[in-house]
């Protein structure tokens, strides 16, 4: 047999037809959705008068729109919105969907939901209508976002029309520096690669540095590779991956355990399998990383400058890097460090895990919010949030003069009631920094959250190297 590469595994497993040489029928083992993707899905479904024929393999999460204010109870007050969610349970409970509701304790995002609640697992393909469905790539699963119409073919059949997707091996050996992050590590590989490096392509990550991540942070790492264009990102799943998943997953024991088991073996590339494409990088190398411009790609290390534009490429980046620059407000050549902010924001589907807020309370703990800074931590999910408080960071936060909320997208886009003001300076741990993705005329630099943690306390852009962690 012709050695395969992990993602034609997948694709050979959940192939239902051929369609013809680039595209084939790809049953879905999960779907899961939004209330911003899915209204004309449903919309679809009553004027054709079709039903969902495997509801329990799709999944429900209100988590764009909905508001992160402190309280017991969440009211959606803009009515666009509300109705969005209140849409979005009428159908589900027409249709027989499981929904995370607006006041569902253990509501959040849907990328941070499913996971920890043991609906993926190695082997499945995931989708949803959000591209930051790559995250589940750190389980062995491939995860990829779909748009409206594909929602609701998907919903109808659970299958859908898919192209093969170009393959792309990513080699990362070595070990990462202390204070540099999987967070750091994927805007390197953005910055090196550009934002359609991986256009077409499906990436494999391996080596050494991948082996030593955590699976939280192998999340972050298959969460953001979407930002160079990766259609797809997977990582074979080892011992860690398979302790994640059984450990929330109570349904997989005995036969159903060891069949699992016995199926996720043959779940890598097989030695002699061919790559369209491969890049190598070295752990080491990697500083903590601060974009500074309108696109994830645009971004160097904490201790780099601005680009010059003359040192960019002639065209399209240049003309880019230009307009970034303008929007941003700051000067080619300038130190990206000591950049002064108004606002920090921790949180979002690539960096509002468990992990992820202990890393930053371990910067925050014995410090204090910079005078004329605003900063907020939104954990991932409501189980992230009960985690954290049972761990004593929410004390930990709201000591320092964070604010603490309930779970959400929040301020990753403006989409809810966080939105920054025009002109205000934002540290961020999200994924993307495009002209008003957290309100029209906010200016935002993606970081980890430990370099969030440090921008919070100093004012500005800071090395997170230079302080000193409080882990007491």
């Amino acid at each position: 047999m012709t050695p395969r590469t992990f993602y034609q595994k997948l694709v050979d497993a959940h192939t239902v037809a051929r369609l013809d040489e680039q595209n084939i029928l790809l049953f879905c083992d999960l779907h899961l959705m939004n209330e911003y993707t899915s209204p004309q899905a449903f919309a679809g479904l009553y004027e054709e008068r079709r039903v969902v024929p495997m509801p329990g393999q799709n999944v429900a999460v209100v988590s764009h729109i909905i508001p992160t204010h402190p309280g017991k109870i969440r009211v959606i007050a803009d009515p666009p919105s509300a109705l969005q969610a209140s849409y979005l349970k009428k159908n589900c409970d027409t249709f027989g969907i499981p929904l995370f509701d607006t006041n569902d304790a253990l509501q959040g995002i849907e990328h941070v939901v499913a996971p920890e609640h043991g609906m993926i697992r190695p082997g499945m393909v995931v989708i949803c209508g959000d591209s930051h469905t790559t995250t589940y790539g750190a389980l062995g699963a491939l995860g990829f976002g779909i748009g409206t119409t594909e929602v609701e073919h998907v919903l109808a059949t659970q299958t859908l029309v898919y192209r093969v997707a170009k393959t792309m091996h990513v080699r990362v050996d070595g070990k990462l520096a202390e204070g540099v992050t999987a967070k750091d590590l994927v805007l390197a590989i953005i910055g090196r690669i550009g934002a359609r490096g991986a256009l077409g392509y499906v990436i494999e990550y391996s080596g050494s540095a991948i082996d030593a991540l955590s699976i939280e942070a192998r999340f972050t790492l298959c969460n953001m590779i979407v930002e160079a264009g990766a259609r797809g990102a997977l990582i074979a799943p080892d011992r860690k991956a398979v302790d994640y998943v059984m450990a929330r997953a109570p349904d997989l024991a005995g036969t159903y355990r060891e069949a699992a088991l016995e199926a996720w073996r043959d779940l890598r590339t097989d030695s002699g399998a061919v790559f369209d494409s491969f890049h190598a990088f070295d752990a080491r190398l990697v500083a903590p990383q601060v974009t500074w411009g309108t696109s994830p790609d645009q971004v160097v290390g904490i201790d780099e400058h601005v680009p010059r534009l003359d040192a960019l490429a002639e065209g399209a980046v240049r003309v880019s890097g230009a307009r970034a620059l303008a929007y941003t407000g700051l000067r080619e050549g300038e130190a990206i460090e000591g950049t002064p902010v108004q606002h920090v924001f921790i949180g979002s589907c690539t960096n509002g895990r468990i992990e992820d807020l202990r890393a930053a309370a371990a910067i925050v703990r014995g410090r204090h919010v910079a005078q004329g800074v605003r900063a907020m931590v939104v954990p991932g999910s409501g189980a992230v949030k009960a985690a954290a408080e049972a761990e004593g960071l929410d004390r930990v936060f709201l000591d320092a003069g964070f604010e603490w909320r309930n779970a959400g997208c929040s301020m990753c886009l403006a989409m809810n009631d966080d939105v920054l003001a025009d002109g205000v300076r934002c540290a961020s741990t999200t994924n993307r920094n495009f002209e008003g993705r957290q309100g029209r005329g906010a200016i935002t630099h993606l970081m980890s959250p430990a370099m969030a943690a440090a921008a919070a306390t100093t004012g500005r852009i800071t090395d997170v190297r230079r302080l000193e962690r409080n882990h007491g």
